[in-house]
């Protein structure tokens, strides 16, 4: 039977419970964002001893559903004060599933100093010391605890960012060869776990496909008739096993949507330089991969392996974090991006709101534009501790109250990912109005506004926006919870057949007769409680808004600005 694994770090009690009726149909970020909004008080200080951390796999996570084997982390988020989910690719989520564990809960708060370790395998689970592990990077933690245990086990961790309970700090966890950089980033909920005193947990488990399915054959047939549809459709069969998310460089760019010089402008005339066909490229001529799954299952392998010129290994290169640390910065250079995702990964940083933050400490002349050594001078001051190191590691919105700087680039103090919302306006409708802060994942209108996936809405225009929005965000929040990848929608969206074929994944597995129209009331439910939590803890609807500066500055080429009307973005969620 399915179990919660609950930890108390106030009295270091671990222990087993059953799974509540009330989430037995529940998962990863359906699951997590309903047991936030049931036990998190959402006034409480989310560093303090009443915040919780919710670690859950997905529903479909621990099979053989291709592209399954993503991780949500929940919790109260330091840098928005609002209810978080960020999702991890990496080994953790399948091993989670295939033990049977709905969900890791980790609570309270120690009042000594000290870090631990949370254990865990098919024999049980232990809370044991760990401060020969305090203050090290994420790839030393990951490659002791792999040899102290084996070479197999899963390691979630924080960096010294998160030991600092910096807001924005992230938790990642490995990937089939150890690499550690499956980040859970966005958020600060690295800080929500650093503030429980956990430095690490180490699942220790040899399965990962082994999650019980009341129908093996029904299952078998719908997932292999899945893997066909996500193969078959251009964006998931081709584009990304063969350029990996970084494909997507070009494209926006060329679309005038490439946000440039802290938001400045929509086109960089070196973006190729930093684009995914250069990185495969010298990936492969370094002895690196252009294309890697992220985490076993995965059909579509967009993730990459980039060696650097010190030897050290940056993977993968993400499209969102070669144009935070490139275009936005205005560096060309893709060994200056990899050092800087890199430093992020081992100090334990997101690096989309590292990289918002620096653009804003360009804008304020802490350091230029274009000059890469500086920003990794800069980005480097964060693993000391130092002020201008903890102003970074608080984020964009931090930055500019810090600076005097208006022009920031954030919602809700989360700092916007690689789209301009100018002239991709579908996903400015959702970084104003998803509960999470801006965040491209929440609402990918990316699809329809400039691949013309799924249909086509002008991305210049206002027209349709609000409507893709409020249904891609109803889309990807049901997605998360079945621990799918979110790049599986690009299929979905274009075949009639995707949404179905999940849907007999998830009743093969579990032997329930949901619907097409259940996965849809699953998103509308779990959007609910998402902002329920919100207005509890003070939200408003001046909340769901951009930054002033896309409403009234002219972005080039198209001469466009955020024209939908505050009035437009109320209406988002009614359903």
């Amino acid at each position: 039977m399915p179990k919660i694994l609950r930890v108390n770090m106030t009295t270091k009690e671990v222990k087993f419970e059953d799974v509540p009726e009330k989430y037995a149909a529940l998962g990863g970020r359906g699951l997590t964002s309903q047991m936030v909004l049931d036990d998190v008080p959402p006034t409480c200080e989310p560093l303090g001893e009443f915040n919780k951390l919710v670690i859950a796999p997905g529903l479909l996570s621990g099979t053989n559903a291709p592209s399954s084997g993503r991780l949500s982390v929940g919790g109260k988020s330091p840098l928005t004060g609002g209810i978080k989910e960020s999702n991890a690719g990496g080994i953790s989520s399948q091993k989670l599933g295939s033990m049977g564990i709905k969900a890791i809960v980790i609570e309270g708060k120690p009042s000594e100093k000290g870090s631990y370790m949370l254990k865990l395998s098919e024999e049980g689970a232990e809370l044991v010391a760990a401060d020969d592990l305090a203050g090290k990077g994420t790839y030393d933690v990951t490659k002791i605890c792999r040899e102290r245990f084996n070479d197999k086990v899963a390691v979630i961790t924080i960096g010294p960012a998160g030991e600092m309970l910096m807001p924005s700090a992230g938790l990642t966890n490995n990937d089939t060869e150890g690499n550690s950089s499956r980040y859970a980033g966005r958020g600060g909920l690295g800080a929500v776990m650093g503030s429980k005193g956990l430095k690490a947990i180490v699942i220790d488990c040899n399965k990962t496909f082994d999650a019980p399915v009341q129908d093996s054959d029904a299952f078998k047939v719908a997932a292999k008739k899945f893997t066909k549809i996500l193969l078959d459709h251009p964006v998931c069969g081709q584009g990304l096993p063969a350029y990996g998310t970084n494909v997507l460089m070009n494209i926006i760019n060329e679309a005038g949507a490439l946000p440039v010089r802290n938001f400045s402008k929509g086109r960089f005339d070196k973006a190729n330089d930093v684009g995914g066909e250069k990185l495969a490229e010298v990936a492969k001529e370094r002895g690196g991969k252009a294309t890697h799954a992220c985490h076993p299952g995965c059909v579509m392998r967009c993730s990459n392996v980039y060696p650097m010129p010190d030897g050290k290994v940056c993977a993968p290169i993400e499209y969102e974090t070669a144009w935070c640390f490139g275009p936005n910065l205005e560096i060309s250079d893709l060994d200056v991006v990899a050092k800087l995702n890199y430093i992020c990964n081992d100090v334990g940083l997101d690096t989309i709101e590292a990289g918002c933050t620096l653009g804003v400490l360009a804008e304020a002349g802490v350091i230029a534009f274009g000059d890469g050594e500086a920003a990794i001078k800069a980005l480097e001051e964060v693993e000391k501790g130092t002020p201008l190191g903890r102003i970074i590691g608080g984020g964009s919105a931090v930055a500019g109250k810090a600076f005097g700087i208006t022009r920031v680039p954030a919602v809700k103090g989360q700092g916007i990912p690689a789209y301009d919302p100018r002239s991709c306006k579908g996903n400015g409708v959702t970084y104003a109005t998803t509960p999470m802060g801006a965040d491209h994942t929440a609402g990918y209108a990316v699809t329809a506004n400039i691949l013309k996936v799924g249909g086509h809405v002008d991305p210049n225009k206002s027209d349709g926006q609000v409507e893709l929005s409020r249904n891609l965000q109803v889309a990807t929040a049901a997605v998360d919870a079945t621990g799918l990848c979110l790049f599986v929608a690009f299929a979905v969206l274009d075949n009639p057949e995707g949404v179905p074929t999940i849907v007999e994944m998830i009743n093969a597995q579990y032997g329930t007769e949901l619907t097409p129209d259940d996965v849809i009331a699953l998103g509308q439910q779990i959007l609910k409680v998402e902002r329920e939590f919100n207005a509890k803890a003070g939200f408003t609807k001046a909340d769901d808004r951009l930054p002033e500066f896309f409403t009234t500055e002219v972005l080039e080429p198209h001469k466009t600005k955020f024209d939908i009307k505050d009035e437009e973005l109320d209406e988002v969620f009614n359903f």
